[in-house]
């Protein structure tokens, strides 16, 4: 037995390949739940990754207010 994983992103194929596993008289499982899987992060996805958690981090701490923000101006001015 041999197991085939396809990825389908419009509903359209998704039926097109159903009715052609059909026609076969092959049975099929459907995985809605496929987002689930993840690949492992790359090194560029990793940094951007890191960054953003560490901002969401920073906001959460200033909600809680624990730290200053740095003013638009501010930062424009450090540029």
């Amino acid at each position: 037995m041999a197991t085939l994983t396809v990825n389908i992103d419009n509903k359209k194929t998704e039926k097109a390949i159903k009715a052609v596993l059909d026609a076969f008289g092959l049975n099929y499982n459907i995985d809605q739940d496929s987002d689930s899987v993840t690949r492992p992060l790359n090194k560029s996805e990793k940094v951007i990754y890191n960054r953003l958690k560490k901002s969401i981090e920073e906001i959460n701490l200033y909600k809680e207010g624990k730290i200053g923000l740095q003013d638009a101006k501010e930062f424009l001015n450090e540029l």
